[in-house]
């Protein structure tokens, strides 16, 4: 029985590919003919370097092997030889909206003149068919898929002229703190990505530095992963952001200028090109800016236990910090056909980013015999970071089915030096000086091969290896004198040396396919970590040399269910681990403010999250919404502890008890009107912590960091569009109060605007935006324990405005490849993809 079975199994295949083989037989048998036409605009006048794709429609198997494409000349002529079937036509050209019209191309060689819209002529309406012609409305700022959301940020007004920070600020699921620090969903272990690949653009624990000093003008779209496969590494248990830099695919010379100024002081200039001839395609992105900033921090403490007259009991502490930053970068490359399989690139990027700071921080202390004291510090310091990065990628299809091979190879070195001088003085007598002197160099290796195997018309097998070797370099130098008139002497405890080295070796596997409606990822990635930090300081005692290691495995499941082709539903688990910053595994890393200070902890530990999530996506008429129910379970979670010694802060990160996270992700776009359109995020959050935490050395009682309850983050942005000409936007966000049993977390609201003018004939942009109207942008905290209670204040940056002025140059619109199939297979162009839309 078993044994028929297989027969009739086999033999139904057979006959299948014997049908499928006919059929492209019979097709090649077919004598290619010449077809020529003309594009025009609604004048009659010709469209010069307009792409026209034509996709077959007849052969239902392997269609792309019959489908092709061309430009049209600079008279709007074109031709291509193709065999006689039914095609779907697309056309794409500058400054006009893509048609798509479906013709039998039979034994008539000339298909005459095919008439596009220019987008001043085209309405606002979201599909309109005209004589069998398609014309598609313009892109959503926020496309929802089912394994990734993707913002553009070309459509976002407010952030124009700005940073990476600025335009995170604008991202749904994303918030950004007033120090610059990123979280998605409540959770600030992001993983960020340049193109498909950590970046040293980014920098070593440069924070806010880093985010300010890429240019949002250089930046195309933001991909929003919140539960990434076992093809991307496991690192960033709360997701990955994917910033994809812009890179022209269009013939010809083409590109764009962009200039700022703004209030705090702000300048940029900025310039995308590129230059596509035959088979070479080079850019160049590159440019520079000055801003200035201004912090401002608040803490107001009670200290309980007085016994010593000189014991303080309370002080006040207000810090303003003004910074001048300015920072220039440079990437260019080429990408060139070798054959129509075969393609090369190549790029190089350097960034150097320098800022001079000045704070004052004024200090009121107040002491249990009655007396009080008043100290003021003051900072002054110079930071310069230098980043370098090479890339080198081949890319090859073996066949015209999808089988494919990828590799890469990215070298990348950042050198950070600061440089800090501080004054203290008491009741403005000199009682300390301190020298600071701290400089980071980092070198990252990272080697990628990725393979992909299509197993019929709906399977997919993709495999690859990865291998990152990180190095990081730490030396610190503190000087410090107690008078006027004394020597310096290095403090031991934050003069040192320390090396960290992080080697991972990691290989994945993932199979997808569907069957009928249901489609369905499965993949494995393991992932071998080895850890070596050697320490040493002025003591020689206190040397360390240790090494660590860890082999896990990371499984990812992902389903969707299609009800309708604009109703679907998605489940999803995947495994995650949050590996420690190298930063916080350096004891003593930090020495800045003798109130306050940083302490590594080097036997810091991994942490691990499950994350299930349910997603559903429904698109009907002008309206799209995205809700996703989400659940987080991370162990060894790392928690920062905030003890008290001497009046001295410490914050120190460790491994304690668990944290779940879970809520509604609700996202939704809607065209309201020909003249209105809402955007919106609205994240509804709960939260458990769980963890007590006692060592007698320096806790009088246990610290208990438990505590739950719901919080919400949402962002809400609306596009008026005044004529063809004219745009504005207003975006309000607000993030509500989180709590513990030690930490209160207040909420957080601000207020945005920007607008846009179309000028020169659609080629220049006048933009103009306020971010945080009301200066309301700021982050309030109340940490209780049984020593003190401290209220700290912080606001990163004060209300800007800016105004920036583009101009696009151009040559002819992009070149597409001959559309493929659209199966489950297709991927997105960029970086790491994973289970596309079904």
């Amino acid at each position: 029985m078993i044994q028929t079975e297989i027969l009739n199994l086999i033999t139904k295949k057979t006959l299948g590919l014997t049908l499928v083989l006919s059929a492209a037989a019979m097709a090649f048998a077919q004598e290619k003919q010449q077809i020529s036409g003309k594009i025009v605009d609604a004048q009659n006048n010709a469209v010069p370097y307009a792409s026209i794709s034509f996709s077959n429609k007849t052969v239902k198997e392997n269609a792309a092997l019959f489908s092709d494409a061309t430009l049209t000349d600079e008279k709007g002529n074109f031709t291509i030889n193709l065999i006689p079937g039914n095609y779907e036509i697309t056309i794409d050209a500058v400054d006009f909206k893509k048609l798509v019209v479906t013709k039998s191309i039979g034994q008539n060689p000339n298909l005459g003149n095919i008439k596009i819209e220019s987008e001043q002529q085209v309405t606002n309406a979201k599909t309109k068919d005209i004589e069998g012609v398609t014309l598609t409305s313009t892109a959503k700022p926020y496309k929802i898929e089912l394994d990734k959301r993707t913002y553009d940020v070309n459509q976002d007004i407010i952030s124009k002229g700005g940073s990476l920070q600025d335009v995170l600020q604008n991202v749904p699921s994303i918030s950004v703190d007033t120090d610059g620090t990123v979280s998605m969903r409540g959770s600030s272990n992001v993983r960020f990505l340049i193109n498909g690949k950590p970046s040293a653009l980014l920098g070593i624990d440069d924070g806010a530095n880093a985010l300010q000093s890429i240019p949002a003008d250089q930046i195309d779209r933001i991909e929003v992963i919140t539960n990434p496969s076992s093809k991307f590494e496991a690192s960033g248990t709360a997701g990955i952001l994917n910033i994809i830099l812009k890179k022209n695919k269009k013939v010809g010379l083409n590109g764009s200028v962009t200039g700022t100024l703004g209030y705090l002081p702000q300048t940029n200039l900025n310039t995308n090109l590129s230059i596509r001839k035959g088979n070479l395609t080079w850019f160049l992105n590159g440019g520079g800016g000055y801003r200035e900033s201004k912090n401002t921090n608040t803490n107001k403490a009670n200290y309980f236990n007085a016994v010593d007259p000189k014991d303080r009991t309370s002080f006040d502490l207000e810090s303003v910090s003004k910074n001048k930053n300015k920072n220039y970068n440079a990437s260019t490359g080429f990408i060139y056909d070798i054959n129509e399989k075969t393609s090369v690139n190549v790029s190089g990027t350097v960034r150097k980013f320098n800022s001079e700071n000045a704070g004052d921080i004024n200090y009121d202390y107040y002491f249990l015999d009655g007396t009080q004291s008043f100290t003021k510090r003051e900072n002054r310091g110079n930071n310069d970071n230098l980043a370098l990065q090479g890339d080198f990628g081949l890319d090859h299809k073996f066949d015209n089915h999808g089988q494919n091979i990828s590799l890469s190879l990215s070298l990348q070195k950042n050198k950070s030096e600061n440089d800090t001088h501080v004054d203290e003085k008491d009741n403005n007598i000199l009682v300390l000086e301190d020298k600071i002197n701290q400089n980071t160099t980092n070198k990252n290796t990272i080697g990628k091969v990725d393979y992909e195997l299509p197993i019929g018309d709906k399977s997919k097998l993709e495999a690859g290896y990865r291998l990152d070797i990180n190095s990081n370099n730490y030396s610190n130098d503190v000087q410090e004198r107690l008078s006027a008139n004394s020597n310096f002497a290095y403090l031991p405890k934050y003069t040192y040396d320390a090396d960290y080295k992080e080697t991972f070796n990691a290989a994945y596997i993932q199979f997808k396919s569907k069957i009928g409606n249901l489609g369905y990822q499965l993949g494995l990635r393991n992932e071998y970590s080895n850890i070596d930090i050697k320490y040493q300081n002025l003591i020689p005692t206190d040397n360390i040399d240790k090494n660590k290691s860890y082999n896990n495995l990371f499984p990812s499941v992902f389903l969707s269910y299609e009800i309708t082709k604009s109703n679907q539903i998605l489940v999803n688990y995947s495994k995650r681990i949050d590996r420690p910053r190298s930063f916080f595994m350096i004891p003593n890393p930090s020495y800045s403010d003798n109130q306050n200070i940083f302490l590594g902890n080097i036997d810091l530990n991994p942490s691990y999250v499950d994350s299930f999530e349910l997603g559903y996506s429904i698109s009907k008429n002008k309206l799209t919404i995205n809700p996703t129910l989400y659940f987080k379970h991370t162990e060894d979670d790392v928690k920062m502890l905030v003890f008290a010694d001497k009046g001295v802060f410490n914050t120190k990160p460790i491994n304690l008890g668990t944290n779940d996270r879970y809520g509604l992700d609700l996202n939704f776009n809607w065209e309201a009107t020909k003249w209105l359109r809402l955007m919106g995020n609205f994240d509804l959050f709960g939260y458990t912590n769980k963890g007590i935490y006692f060592d007698s050395n320096i806790l009088s009682e246990p610290m208990s960091f438990e505590g739950s309850g719901l919080s919400v983050r949402s962002r809400i942005t609306t596009s008026f569009r005044v004529d063809k000409t004219f745009n504005f936007q207003l975006q309000g966000f607000y993030r509500g109060a989180e709590n513990t049993k030690s930490t209160d977390r207040r909420d957080m609201y601000a207020i945005n605007f920007g607008a846009s003018k179309t000028v020169l004939k659609g080629n220049g942009t006048i933009t103009f935006n306020i971010q945080d109207i009301f200066n309301t942008r700021a982050m309030r905290n109340v940490t209780r324990t049984a020593e003190f209670t401290r209220e700290n204040y912080m606001q990163w940056q004060p209300r800007q405005f800016a105004l920036s002025f583009s101009y696009r140059f151009k040559q002819g619109e992009k070149v597409e490849q001959p559309k493929k199939k659209k199966d489950i297979n297709s991927n997105d162009q960029g970086s790491d993809d994973q289970m596309p839309p079904m």
